[in-house]
This record gives C-alpha cells, structure tokens and sequence, in this order.
C-alpha cells in the first residue's frame, strides 16, 4: 500500500515561500543535532522537500529513524553503490537546491576546507562545492573551538569558495545554533528568485516618541510590526535592507539604525539615502507634530497648554530629492473603505509615491493582523488581509512587479 508519510501533511502549512524547493540537511555530531528534527519540520512547513544526511557521529547523537520522522524520507547515513552525493548534489539537473550543515562541527569545517571525504556529509559538500550547488553552514561547537584561529580561518576560506555561514549565538561559553526561525529566513534568502536580490531597501517603522517634558511623550499607537515584517519579507527576497526605527529586528543582515523622535528618523532617512537605495518603505507612524518640550516635568495639578508645531512631511521631502526613488507610502485612517481608497489616491497624486498601503484603524484589533488596501500609481488596488506576515508578503509582491 502507497501511503506518504504523516510528516508531508505539513507541506506548506506556514508558507509557500519554499515550494518547489528541495534541500539536503546534512547532520554533524554536534548535541545541536537534536534541533535538526524542529528545523527539518519547519523547512517544509514552508514548502521544502528535505533529504537528511547524517554523519556517524551524528548518529550517535539521534538516531537516524528521527531525521526520517522528521523529513518524511530515509535518512542516507553512508556512500553506496547509488552514489548519493552524486544524485543530490552532482552537476545533475534533477539536483537538490541547496546543501544545508546544521549543525555543523568544528572538525567537518577543516574537513570540508581541506578537501577531505570520510564521512557522507563531507563527500556531499565536496561535491556540492565541486558542482556549484549553493551551501549554508552553521557552526555549533564549544565557545573555545569556535575562537581557535585556524576554525576561523577554515571558515574565512569556505566563505572565499562562496559558502554562507550563519554565525552561532554565544551563550553559556559554546557556540549554539541560531534560532530555526533564522536558519529558515537565510534558506529562503539563499533560494529566493525575487527581482528585489541585491536591491537596497530602506524601511521607517514603528512610532515616533516626541517629549512633552523630560517624562511624558507624544507618540501614536504604532506597534512597528509591520515595518518588521516588512523587513524580514525583503531579507527573505535577497535584498540589502536597513530599518530606520527605536526597534531591532535582531537578524544578522538586516541593519538597525535607532531613531526616536520626528528630528532623529528625518535626520536618519535623508543620511541613508545618500547611500544610494532603490526602494523606500515609509511604514513609520511618523510624527504630524512636534513639540515645544517642557524643561521640567509639568505639574499634574491644574490644566496645561501643549503646542504641536506640524512636522514636515519627510515623504514630500524625500520625493523632492529623489525623484527616481521607488516609494511606498503608508496611510492610516479612521474613515470607510470607500473613502479610505480615495484618500490614498489623493495621497498619491499629492505626495506622488508609487504604492500607498491604506488601513482603516481599529477596522482589525488584533496586533498581528491587518487589513490593507494596495493603491498603486496606475490605479490598480488590491486588497490584502491576514498576519502582518502575510500582508507584508502582499506588499513586496506589488513593489516586485516593478522591478522584473
């Protein structure tokens, strides 16, 4: 009887952002291997198809029968007359994608540098190498292996042969894993086809927090999640992004640059984009007033006049600057769809972005989800509802169209 396996109900049940995609998730004798069974899972709750490979140490960590429960497939544990490493990995166009080591010992480093095949793991990266197949490896060792300078120099020449290294968390002196969330967002980086790889994007989020006094501040309800999402999303398509905001996105490879208030972010945006960016993402709750501070803490006891002075508007001035800078600008509002719709048209011919995201506030009240219009110059719209994660994927699909 021809039953698939129970793990394959998974497929794509997060995301279809590795469909079609196949990995090899080779397994080294760190004890990290026990985290192999949670990122194989996750691989294809985004769409992946997963071959696990195992070392003999590795073995003597989990057992084999964990990575097939993991990865619906036999786990291929030696070299034999079917030349594995070849099928997988070899100049083959029914190849696997991509050739993933998680984790990843200090000993199989020098041995994949030096050119060294005596376990499958290594057979399979020699000829991933060989073959020009993509590689990520993540280091899991003790802290004082992972600080020996030839380890460092070992990686150093992988990273010169075109191999990506996800760097380990320093904790507790060993070098761990990284999150599985961030092994899967360098996997979707590295297969993405996007026409956004190698872009540079600049995003404002979050709010702004504009003092009243040396304690209280102005700002709005803006939590700066979808300006993340946002970030992760143009990460995820291979491009270069920095976020302009008081937050961290905490993944390597997307820059934080703090700001807190109207003057930092202004002062912030128009510094970066002398950098040369392709795309800018106003997705900041970005201050329509600023204020006259108090120097001292106002009294509580009696009423108290507080001066807003309009703020200028920073899109305007980014549009002046850079005429050729592909904006997307975002509108909140607390009026009808309808009328929603029609002021981000308004939006557009005043402020002359190329896609303004329209949201009727309080129209969704959970935090993790919203409910967006898509207003494109040439009169296109688009409705886009869910998790931020979701919409944010929406977003980047519009501005994508117009960088094919």
């Amino acid at each position: 009887m021809d039953v698939s396996h129970p793990t394959l109900d998974l497929k794509s049940a997060k995301s279809h952002s590795l469909d079609g995609k196949r990995v090899v998730l080779c397994v080294t004798g760190s004890i990290a291997a026990v985290e192999t069974v949670k990122l194989a899972r996750e691989l294809i709750r985004h769409g992946a198809e997963v071959q696990g490979v195992m070392s003999e140490a590795a073995r003597s960590i989990i057992h084999p029968w964990a990575l097939e429960y993991a990865t619906g497939r036999k786990a291929i544990t030696e070299i034999t007359g079917c030349v594995e490493h070849v099928a997988y990995c070899g100049q083959r166009k029914d190849a696997y994608d991509l050739l993933l080591i998680a984790p990843c010992t200090a000993n199989t480093i020098g041995k994949i540098a030096s050119g060294i095949d005596d376990t499958p793991v290594t057979t399979f990266a020699t000829t991933a190498i060989g073959s020009k197949t993509p590689i990520i490896i993540v280091p899991a060792m003790h802290g004082s292996m992972y600080g020996h300078p030839i380890v460092r120099e070992n990686m150093k020449k992988l990273e010169g042969l075109g191999i990506t290294f996800i760097m380990p968390k320093m904790e507790e002196g060993a070098a761990k894993m990284p999150s599985i969330e961030e092994i899967v967002l360098n996997v979707e980086r590295a297969l993405s086809k996007s026409p956004l790889k190698g872009r540079k994007v600049l995003i404002t989020s979050g709010p702004n927090f504009e003092p009243i006094d040396p304690i209280r501040v102005l700002t709005s309800r803006s939590t700066g999640r979808m300006g993340q999402e946002l970030a992760l999303e143009a990460f995820r398509r291979g491009a270069d992004v920095t976020v302009v905001h008081r937050s961290k996105i905490g993944v390597p490879g997307v820059r934080d640059v703090f700001a807190d208030g109207f003057e930092e972010m202004r002062k912030a945006v128009l510094e970066e984009l002398k950098g040369g960016y392709d795309i800018y993402i106003s997705a900041a709750a970005i201050s329509d007033f600023t204020v006259e501070a108090a120097p001292e803490k106002l009294s509580s006891s009696g009423p108290v006049d507080i001066k807003l002075i309009p703020a200028e508007k920073l899109l305007d001035r980014v549009r002046h600057d850079y005429p050729g800078l592909f904006i997307v600008a975002f509108k909140a509002e607390s009026v009808g769809e309808d009328e929603l719709i029609n002021r981000a048209i308004a939006a557009l011919k005043r402020s002359r972005p190329n896609i303004v995201v329209a949201n009727r506030f309080g129209g969704v009240r959970n935090p993790e989800y919203n409910d967006v219009y898509i207003v494109e110059a040439d009169g296109k719209v688009k409705h886009a509802s869910g998790k931020k994660s979701q919409v944010a994927v929406s977003i980047m699909d519009a501005v994508s169209e117009h960088f094919k």
